[in-house]
């Protein structure tokens, strides 16, 4: 049986991952120190004698015997890496050095979860994965999208340097069931506020744009990109459908039946005006690997969950 380190296991996509994996049959070690993972994310894995759930900072060196890493430890909305930017860059950048030393010394294969954030504001349309970005290097979301690009960079120099065996993937916008309310991600905040009848806030005119993709649709790419063979990367791993964020705020009215109101405030500093990846290179080397769940489809257990946890709070 393959052992598999996952840090940020307890987090939104991280659980959905250890899930996964459980289910393909693999030894999966959990780790997280809960600043924004949850323990009740995988408390229905607890019960698997093949899970081990670990409290621990990845800022901290961690030895394991494992075949596979998967990096996904550090906070991902600006709510929560802006709260304290200094640990979001030490997550990346410190958390990176040390799971690739593990990495090397153990001589496992290790897969770095970057962000589409590393393209900034972006300058091409829809991003590729040669585009270097558009990224202001000392605004208030610097210390996640450098942190993120410091840490690829790390992991490509791991790699020239020491032979380890790496992957890179670049993900964009990502929703689903486990995520959480007070995130401050677009989906969360008008869930959240169409839920509780509250007017939904559309920051800017509404006319800037995301792609939205169903976690399950990224946990295959993830999979995929772990088992591929000479393939590194970085790849973008997304849904190429593009919303306006007002289209996105009047479906979730739509689909909770709430009568919220659409309210428009300034736009954030360094908030992009588009973000839509170019997949041709995942569905080439990732044996076809394309998003499978529509916008609509994935909202309605989103939602599902969402009410749940408004009424069952931690």
């Amino acid at each position: 049986m393959k052992q598999v380190l996952v840090t940020g296991g307890a987090g939104f996509i991280g659980s959905h991952l250890c899930e996964r994996l459980l289910k393909e049959g693999y030894g999966v070690v959990c780790m997280d120190n809960y600043f924004t993972g949850r323990k009740r994310n995988v408390l229905h894995l607890m019960e698997s004698r093949n899970f081990e759930l670990i409290r621990h900072d990845v800022t901290f060196p961690y030895y394991v015997e494992v075949d596979r890493i998967f990096n996904l430890a550090c906070p991902a909305s600006p709510v929560h890496y802006q709260f304290d930017p200094v640990s979001t860059v030490k997550t990346s950048i410190s958390g990176a050095i040390n799971m690739l030393g593990l990495a090397k010394r153990v001589h496992a294969r290790i897969l770095q979860a970057s962000t589409s954030e590393v393209y900034g504001d972006p300058s091409v349309h829809p991003q590729t994965e040669d585009y270097w970005g558009n990224v202001n290097p000392v605004g208030l979301r610097s210390c996640y999208d450098e942190g993120k690009r410091c840490a690829e960079t790390l992991f490509m120099d791991y790699y020239r340097q020491h032979g380890v065996d790496i992957r890179i993937i670049r993900i964009f916008n990502t929703y689903g069931p486990r995520m959480r309310p007070d995130d401050g991600r677009v989906i969360s905040n008008f869930i959240v506020q169409a839920l509780r009848g509250e007017d939904l806030t559309v920051y800017g005119d509404g006319s800037q744009t995301r792609s939205f993709q169903y976690v399950d649709d990224l946990v295959e790419g993830m999979v995929r990109m772990m088992d591929a063979e000479n393939f590194i990367g970085p790849v973008n791993i997304g849904n190429p459908g593009e919303f306006t964020m007002l289209e996105l705020a009047e479906l979730v009215i739509r689909l909770t039946g709430s009568t919220s109101r659409i309210i428009f405030r300034p736009l954030p500093p360094d908030d992009p005006r588009q973000r839509r990846p170019d997949i041709t290179l995942a569905r080439s080397r990732l044996n076809g690997w394309q998003p499978l769940v529509p916008l609509e489809e994935g909202l309605r257990p989103t939602i599902d969950y969402f009410s749940q946890i408004i009424t069952n709070p931690d």
